[in-house]
């Protein structure tokens, strides 16, 4: 049996290094900043069996490209794959005792210990090894990605002999000798990446310093991968082809420990020119040296530090759940990108799955979030849609439509990526979840200015997108047809009602900005009018299409229908379906899936969630009670989904099984393909369970309210979040549900049907204090 690891709420421990678990251990222990991501790979590489590692470093928003090449091509297929690359190892060390390596799986542990700490940011390894030959060696490492500086991470190593006195050499190198993982026959893992990506221009190599310089082949980015090692000897030089490295000799004494450090750096043409990569590699190195490896722990400390002060959600009474929830915002704040140029990928930096691309799992799982806990981040998510505006048009004149924007369904750099258009282009849906997370960013902010700078010519742009498709039956019903909504087990329908219930709400969003910018930013609004050609006669026309939306509904049943077709097909035969056939994606032709009554996921379900304030409690549960019975999870995304709406309509039961599948689903591998890449969308789902779910937190036109339950399991719970300028604290027990103004000025909001007034936390006291003061 594979060796489970230890509970503990603010960090992830392994005590025993067991290769049955080594592939997962290396996505849970990962580390990144939203810029560089490290798996949890060991310092000195992993000789067990083929197929059992993936030793990953990745840059998020770095690709290369290529073709996508259709055995039968039609017009506006997506003709270029992008995908994030395997880019050199800078973190390898290799400790030679004589001619005996140091390698866990030769010779014996006597002592192993693992830490990934979410309040540090330190990934801390200490072991003992016996060698084949006896020689007991004592090993500390200390592993850190920077949070202050993208570019930079740094490896400190301590040695002790423990048996012995003589000379342990450590080389310092840098790999550039990578791949991608090749595809299997799981759509998730990726696509085949057909030879080495980077293609090498020169190494450089100095006393303690090394670097390579690689450019890519198609996408035509140069990158500049950087290493310098500070240590008490003097080291020497060697290269390969593809690879640098240098050599330390320590002479160690029994029980005196030395050490060295190790930093690293990546710099590409993504962000500078190419002429300036080698020398801002080599100043980030100075720099970093001369600050140290404490100094660098110390500002990560600080970092995280402020963030759990603002996102912490504490869980009183289960410390595997506590851990769980800590350990999924921990990665999502290490996956996201922070730059307005990156976003955050399906797997973050973490793995290959989905090969990096990003999905409309940002805007509807993760952006809520950061939204409530660093609005910053969520921000410079929305800033990278703007980013893409001009791509999203040029796509939806591909598309034939004669105006506005289409975003792509996956992609890395703007484009669309998908190369199978029924799950992929034709969920239109994406333009509708990227204005949602625009006006819930505007009801959480009331930021007018970046409506004005960019947020409504995404709006405007996008919602001309539902008339160009739409068009009005004989009935006079605005019908949106052939498209996809977000079950993938169900494609090219009619009127998908999550689509159209979405689109809805964005035309009128769309047409609610027209009238407040023309208002309040006429000089704006004028601006954006004269910059995309908007016709007088658009916003009428969109009120006039919102009102006329066909929204699909069984009376008989007194459900939503998924769509024009879904109640007429046949229903999938679970009880004849073996476990094994789960997920139906790798088990079954996409059209034997697409003809039955299935779902891989909450799609009207998730829509009572995102449209709340327009279904009654008996409709939100008369549709649970329909699409539960026939919906398979096979999507991480919907377990959260389920558990938040099923909280909502009483099913308090129900609502703790699938919060709990979301909450640790990485962590205990539920869907058995953790070690391709965590699964960012169900973490930030945590998050949404607990706040949207059990706290019942809703915002409606800029009003917050509240309805909360308290999980039988539970002592209390508590997070905060931020809202109009201030922070509020939010606190559930068994008795009282307290609302606390931790920062800014007093704001209204609603438990439970009743108007709150709010206590006032002393104003120089942080989250973090609070909680440690209430606690004693």
């Amino acid at each position: 049996m594979p060796h489970a690891l230890p509970t503990d709420p603010w960090c992830l421990r392994e005590t025993v290094f067991d290769p049955a678990t080594h592939f997962l251990n290396e996505t849970l222990f990962a580390l990144g900043n939203g810029y560089i991501g490290l798996r949890g790979t060991p310092e000195e590489g992993y000789s067990g069996p083929a197929g059992t590692s993936l030793d990953g470093t990745y840059l998020n928003g770095f690709y290369e490209s290529e073709p996508i090449v259709y055995p039968e091509a039609a017009f506006a297929l997506a003709k270029t794959n992008q995908f994030m690359l395997n880019v050199p190892n800078a973190k390898g060390i290799e400790v030679w005792l004589g001619d005996e390596r140091f390698d866990p799986l030769q010779g014996t542990l006597d002592r192993y210990e693992r830490v990934l700490d979410f309040r540090t940011g330190v990934l801390r390894r200490s072991l003992e090894w016996t060698s084949p030959s006896g020689k007991r060696l004592g090993l500390v490492t200390r592993r850190v990605v920077s949070l202050a500086d993208k570019h930079l991470f740094a490896l400190d190593v301590e040695l002790t002999a423990l048996n012995f006195s003589g000379q342990v050499r450590v080389v310092s190198g840098i790999d550039g000798a990578v791949r991608n993982q090749e595809a299997g026959d799981d759509p998730r893992i990726g696509s085949a990446v057909s030879g080495p990506a980077l293609r090498l221009l020169a190494v450089e190599q100095g006393a303690t310093a090394s670097s390579l310089t690689q450019r890519t082949h198609n996408s035509g980015f140069t990158l500049v991968s950087a290493i310098d090692t500070a240590a008490a000897v003097a080291g020497s030089a060697s290269r390969q082809e593809l690879a640098a490295s240098h050599s330390f000799v320590f002479n160690l004494d029994v029980m005196l420990p030395q050490s060295l450090t190790k930093y690293g750096v990546y710099f590409s043409s993504r962000d500078y020119p190419e002429a300036e990569l080698a020398g801002l590699a080599s100043a980030a190195l100075t720099k970093a040296k001369a600050d140290g490896f404490d100094a660098l722990c110390a500002r990560q400390g600080a970092y995280l530090a402020d963030f759990w002060d603002r996102a912490d959600v504490e869980i009183a009474g289960d410390d595997a759940l506590q851990q769980g929830i800590r350990f999924n915002q921990f990665h999502l704040l290490q996956s996201v990108g922070r730059d307005g140029k990156t976003n955050i990928a399906a797997k973050g930096v973490t793995g290959e799955g989905y090969e990096g691309h990003y999905f409309w799992d940002t805007e509807i799982y993760i952006f809520p979030f950061f939204l409530y806990s660093k609005p910053e981040i969520a921000k410079q998510l929305l800033a990278y849609r703007y980013a893409g505006l001009d791509q999203a048009r040029a796509r939806a004149r591909q598309m034939s439509h004669a105006k506005g924007a289409l975003y792509p369904w996956r992609t890395i750099a703007g484009e669309e990526c998908s190369a199978y258009f029924p799950a992929g282009t034709a969920q239109y849906h994406i333009n509708a979840d990227i204005a949602y997370s625009i006006k819930l960013y505007l009801d959480a902010t009331g930021d007018l200015d970046y409506m004005a700078s960019a947020g409504a010519e995404i709006v405007l742009e996008t919602a001309r997108i539902w008339i160009g498709i739409g068009n009005y039956d004989r009935a006079g019903r605005f019908c949106i047809n052939e498209v996809t909504g977000p079950d993938e087990y169900t494609a090219l329908v009619n009127n998908n009602y999550y689509t159209n219930a979405m689109a809805q709400m964005h035309l009128r969003f769309a047409a609610e900005i027209v009238d407040t910018l023309r208002g309040a930013r006429p000089h704006d609004f004028e601006r954006i009018a004269q910059a995309i050609g908007l016709d007088d006669a658009e916003p009428a026309a969109w009120r006039r299409a919102a009102g006329r939306m066909a929204l699909p509904y069984d009376a008989a049943l007194g459900i939503h229908e998924q769509d024009d077709s879904f109640l007429g097909k046949k229903p999938w035969d679970f009880a004849a379906t073996p476990k094994e056939n789960y997920p139906l994606l790798l088990n079954y032709h996409p059209l034997v899936i697409y003809r039955h009554q299935v779902c891989k996921q909450a799609d009207v379900v998730l829509a009572l969630l995102l449209l709340s304030d327009q279904f009654t409690q008996d409709d939100k549960k008369r549709d649970f009670d329909y699409y539960e019975a026939v919906t398979t999870h096979d999507s991480s995304l919907s377990s959260c989904i389920f558990s938040i709406i099923a909280s909502e309509v009483g099913y308090h039961d129900k609502a703790y099984d699938y919060f709990m599948e979301t909450a640790r689903l990485d962590l205990d591998d539920t869907h058995g393909n953790t070690h391709y890449g965590v699964h960012t969308a169900a973490m930030a789902g945590t998050w949404m369970g607990v706040a949207y779910g059990f706290a019942g937190m809703r915002v409606t036109d800029g009003a917050l309210r509240f309805a909360p339950t308290l999980p039988a399991r539970w002592q209390h719970y508590q997070f905060q979040i931020h809202i109009h300028g201030a922070l509020l604290q939010v606190r559930i027990d068994a008795t009282h549900a307290r609302y606390t103004l931790l920062q800014g000025e007093a704001l209204g909001l609603t438990h439970c049907g009743e108007r709150v007034a709010l206590t006032r936390a002393a104003p120089s006291v942080s989250v973090a204090r609070a909680l440690q003061e209430e606690k004693a």
